[in-house]
């Protein structure tokens, strides 16, 4: 690590600013109305203090976002038992619900009104909810919640597709006091039993089943074969989405919703809890062992998720977000407390944004008015294949910006989606973070020149660095991304495991946060991600990322999309070998792989050139698109798979076996 690289490397390096800063556009930014209040003279200034004066930065999020609490903080971080376990707000009061929702809706305020949850069904049905709206229905949830004997500190699960009981029943969780748990809704039976069991979950909420490409796809079987070895749950909730003719049913646990919500009184009373009282665990899954419970409070996730709206993509009450995620995602919590915090609206879609027809994601935007469109780079690959075409059959003009995380881009496809959807005028927001951060280490945003693939740095309140294998800062080379302070969106760590989350984030270098994930910034200050660190290859010394191979490969016009791995080697440590999906017209022959080979040879250099390149027709991602790269590794090695709960599609290891 810490190797020097050239101009003419193919990702991310070399390439021009393709974008720059409008000034209108910053002077009208909540960022800009931040900076005044403060006396601040440029962004450049506000990032400097943000970074290194935790304590004036966070209290100025809180006043900037209006969080009110009931009881206000004595003091707003106690670090006294070290900086992996900061305490926030301290001595504060606060249930996040009130500012979510019942701040909105007291009497005669204008935001009652306000669009709160836009709701499309891939069979064309839509439904829209004012915050009001949404109040009384969250209300009724939660007194249906409590009539079952649920309060505060229960944990209850969420195993549901993007549908509007989805969002109501997750809001009255909080409501109550209880701790989310949310699932990702095509979970096995394997992966829920594993999470309701570590939360010890008494209730589930779900629904009898999910629509996909027009066919029901059942639900809540799959939940009850996952129950019949998870002890701790005493109720279930289901929602009627798919009306399957035939359902198993347990009297006395199972309750439709449809029978037991909408009766209740609209109104409840919130329940008071500590800032720093659990809100919501989610489960990340590990190469090895049981998947990790990140620990969220009221006063941390809701508050980093806002902030990262509000700053880095401006989000303002008049404008739409929607995130094409599942509510097992961070993304879906995300979304829900950011916009909802921010007084904007959001929009779920259950379907798939290709269904029935390639168009469907731009219809959205169009139909919906989206500002803020949230998307992976992978998903961009995918539609790239249709042409330009779908896009210019609708009318996307009220988008104000694309925002992306997930997986790295190549330059190829940002630029495609830059010039399409973009016209080349509008910025695209590069985010990435995760789960245990609450939102992003580091962004682009509306003050930064951008390039292609490019982040303009940290986060504000983000003390991040890139560094070598001995925990130096590093620039113009490939690193390590750490983070030197504490923020509050942090994980207060992993559930009943303690040291586990002190291993994993803390052990490398004395307190200082290792994300695993290598990154780089370039000359003119501009950062990227090349993708997990753990995945880097090692060959003859030189470290590169999957990324920088992929990048090439993907450039092809035969290919799809690729991965890239490392595998054992002699003498240079590993060598790197590559799978490639190809488009329907190109051949799966011997010369086509030849000029793959070479492409990749021709870039990186002969010290480089990979053992192999193999075709497949499909690459093992996680329902959040990030391609698995562990597993890929472990079926060419023919090792033992690791936790596989996250997994999208089995059938795609299957799909590399067979190309092995």
């Amino acid at each position: 690590m810490g190797e020097e690289f050239s101009a003419t490397d193919t990702f991310p390096y070399g390439q021009a600013i393709v974008w720059q800063p409008n000034p209108a556009w910053m002077a009208e930014s909540n960022l800009r109305q931040l900076m005044d209040r403060h006396h601040i003279r440029d962004y450049d200034e506000l990032q400097r203090r943000a970074g290194h004066d935790l304590r004036w930065f966070w209290n100025a999020v809180l006043a900037d976002l209006d969080i009110q609490f009931y009881q206000p903080y004595t003091q707003i971080v106690d670090l006294s038992e070290g900086l992996p376990f900061p305490r926030w707000c301290v001595d504060g009061q606060l249930n996040i619900i009130h500012n979510c929702l019942d701040k909105w809706v007291t009497p005669n305020h204008p935001m009652r009104d306000q669009v709160a949850l836009r709701w499309e069904g891939e069979e064309g049905t839509t439904v829209t909810f004012t915050y009001a709206e949404l109040d009384r229905e969250v209300c009724r949830c939660a007194n249906a919640l409590r009539a079952l004997g649920l309060g505060k500190g229960d944990v209850v699960a969420l195993y549901m597709p993007m549908i509007p009981e989805l969002a109501i029943a997750f809001l009255a969780i909080v409501k109550i006091g209880g701790i989310l748990l949310p699932l990702f809704s095509g979970y096995g039976p394997s992966a829920i039993i594993n999470r309701l069991n570590d939360a010890q979950a008494k209730a589930v909420i779900t629904s009898d089943g999910v629509l996909r490409r027009g066919k029901p796809v059942p639900m809540k079987t799959t939940l009850d074969e996952a129950l019949s070895a998870a002890g701790s749950v005493q109720h279930v909730i289901v929602v009627n989405r798919a009306h399957l003719a035939e359902l198993p049913w347990a009297a006395g646990r199972d309750y439709w919703w449809h029978e037991l919500v909408p009766q209740q009184s609209p109104t409840s009373a919130t329940e008071q809890t500590s800032a720093e009282d659990v809100l919501m665990l989610i489960y990340t899954s590990g190469t090895t062992g049981k998947p990790k419970g990140a620990v969220h409070t009221h006063c941390g996730f809701p508050i980093k998720a806002a902030q990262d709206m509000r700053q880095a993509m401006d989000l303002k009450p008049q404008d739409t977000l929607y995130w094409l995620t599942d509510m097992g995602w961070m993304m879906g919590p995300w979304e829900v407390f950011g916009v909802l915090l921010n007084g904007a609206t959001m929009v779920f879609y259950d379907g798939g944004p290709d269904y029935p027809d390639v168009d469907r994601l731009w219809a959205l935007v169009e139909k919906h008015q989206i500002s803020h469109l949230g998307v992976s780079p992978t998903l961009i690959r995918s539609l790239k294949t249709h042409g330009t075409a779908p896009i210019e059959k609708h009318d996307i003009s009220s988008l104000r910006m694309i925002c992306s995380t997930g997986s790295p881009w190549d330059p190829e496809t940002w630029l495609w989606l830059f010039h399409t959807a973009l016209r080349g005028e509008k910025p695209i927001i590069n985010y990435s973070g995760g789960t245990e951060c609450s939102g992003g280490i580091i962004c682009s945003n509306l003050f930064k020149p951008i390039k292609p693939c490019s982040f303009a740095g940290p986060m504000l309140g983000m003390d991040v660095d890139v560094v070598d294998e001995q925990g130096r800062s590093v620039r113009n080379s490939v690193g390590e991304l750490v983070i030197r302070q504490p923020w509050i969106g942090m994980t207060r760590g992993f559930w009943h495991d303690r040291q586990r989350y002190l291993d994993t984030y803390w052990q490398r270098f004395p307190n200082v946060w290792v994300h695993g994930d290598f990154a780089t910034i370039d000359e003119d200050g501009l950062w990227y991600i090349l993708g997990r660190s753990d995945d880097t290859i090692k060959v003859a010394g030189k470290r590169l990322g999957p990324a920088e191979v992929e990048a090439i490969l993907n450039a092809h016009p035969a290919v799809i999309e690729s991965a890239a791995i490392g595998v054992p080697h002699p003498i240079k440590d590993q060598e790197v070998v590559a799978f490639c999906v190809l488009r329907n017209n190109y051949a799966a022959d011997e010369a086509l792989r030849l000029t793959l080979l070479d492409l990749v040879t021709q870039e990186l250099g002969k010290p480089l050139k990979p053992r192999a390149i193999k075709f497949t027709t499909a690459l093992p991602k996680t329902r959040n698109a990030k391609i698995m790269h562990r597993l890929i590794r472990a079926a060419y090695l023919d090792q033992p798979m690791g936790d596989l709960s996250s997994l999208e599609t089995p059938s795609a290891v299957d799909a590399i076996r067979a190309a092995i």
